[in-house]
């Protein structure tokens, strides 16, 4: 196995070696590409701890976390990089130090949370953006804001016992498919399931990878639909609206 990488090491190929030897991702030179990649996840809850985990451990260049709330008890079924000790502390710091143990090449920073006055910013600083938050007012804003930069950015939802993913962009995105918000209720509210938050972050994850590496057909364009109760899963082609 030969690498052109400029910059990883010889610890950093250790903890790399299983994406390695898979053909697609070791052709592509999609860990040379990872590893200078800089992603910022927005959210640091149950869909925001699996990417924030797994964009980690894959050895991203630099993550950037940006979440405001802290660790409530109530986090904690569903929420897998905090533990009871950590109820009262910042997520975006728990994050970050999770993030930095699980691989201590990755270079990590939490920052405030996105605003109409950082957002810009922020988002510009990073070549993808990660949606992992739960309210349509900073969905929009994130929404918005990639398409007048003209960036792509990774989007997932889950709720009660279903999950939504998606890989949007300037010519389609969150406004296309919702076009005025849905049901903002939250899973204070609604209440769900753990392991769906984490299943549907784990694919965002993978979503960022795939954009990050240039690797396979990353959800464009399309819809990620599931079900928790019957296990049904649909991938649905979106077009957008004429006029």
């Amino acid at each position: 196995m030969t690498l052109t990488a400029t910059t990883l090491t010889r610890e950093e190929l250790r903890r790399v070696s299983r994406p390695l030897l898979v053909p697609e991702w070791a052709e592509a030179g999609a860990q040379e590409k990872l590893r200078s990649a800089r992603v910022l996840v927005v959210g640091a809850g149950g869909l925001g701890g699996p990417v924030i985990r797994q964009l980690a451990g894959a050895g991203v260049g630099a993550l950037t976390v940006a979440d405001s709330d802290t660790v409530s008890v109530t986090n904690l079924h569903r929420q897998q990089l905090y533990a009871s000790a950590d109820v009262g502390r910042s997520k975006a710091e728990v994050a970050c130090a999770v993030a930095q143990a699980v691989n201590p090449f990755v270079e990590v920073q939490a920052a405030p949370a996105l605003s109409a006055e950082n957002a810009a910013a922020l988002i510009a600083e990073h070549d993808l953006t990660v949606d992992a938050t739960d309210n349509f007012e900073t969905r929009y804003l994130i929404a918005d804001t990639c398409r007048t930069l003209g960036r792509e950015w990774v989007w997932g939802a889950a709720s009660g016992v279903s999950g939504l993913c998606s890989v949007f962009g300037p010519a389609f995105g969150l406004r296309d498919l919702f076009p005025t918000p849905e049901d903002d209720t939250s899973c204070d509210e609604l209440g769900v399931l753990g392991p769906v938050p984490n299943l549907v972050g784990d694919l965002m994850a993978l979503q960022a990878l795939l954009v990050l590496g240039g690797v396979g057909e990353p959800l464009r364009g399309k819809l990620w639909t599931f079900d928790a109760l019957t296990g049904r899963v649909r991938v649905l082609k979106m077009q957008m609206a004429e006029g």
